[in-house]
């Protein structure tokens, strides 16, 4: 089973921290990654831009409205997201606690089952 393993913090925070600071959270975060892309499971990783970047296009009217910026202002920011093939639930857990012990930032660790739009496709 596929999951999505989305990772919420405050970006403030994590943007508030040196190159340091930034580079060791991430060699801790790869140490993490590195034992599951062993064994074939790792899928696509992906860090986002600040939601200062974001355009969103919210539907409900008429004609759907794009704006500038995020849905929702939050206290946490969807910052980025790991897509990786367990065996159980419980197995996608462990890697998001080994991804919290990891890093230092506040914040939580969505894990969602995925389900493939393109019958066959697989993580590389």
């Amino acid at each position: 089973m596929l999951y999505a393993i989305l990772c919420y913090s405050d970006e403030n925070v994590v943007g508030s921290w040196t190159k340091e600071e930034d580079d060791a959270c991430l060699a801790r975060l790869k140490v993490v990654q590195d034992k599951v892309a062993a064994e074939g499971r790792m899928g696509p990783v992906a860090r986002l831009v600040p939601t200062t970047a974001a355009t969103t296009l919210r539907k409900g009217g008429e004609e759907p409205l794009v704006i500038d910026g995020p849905f929702a202002e939050t206290k946490e920011q969807l910052l980025g997201f790991y897509t990786i093939d367990c065996r159980s639930l419980d197995e996608a857990i462990d890697f998001a606690r080994d991804l919290a012990t990891a890093n230092p930032a506040p914040g939580s660790y969505e894990i969602r089952p995925v389900r493939l739009f393109r019958p066959g496709a697989r993580p590389t």
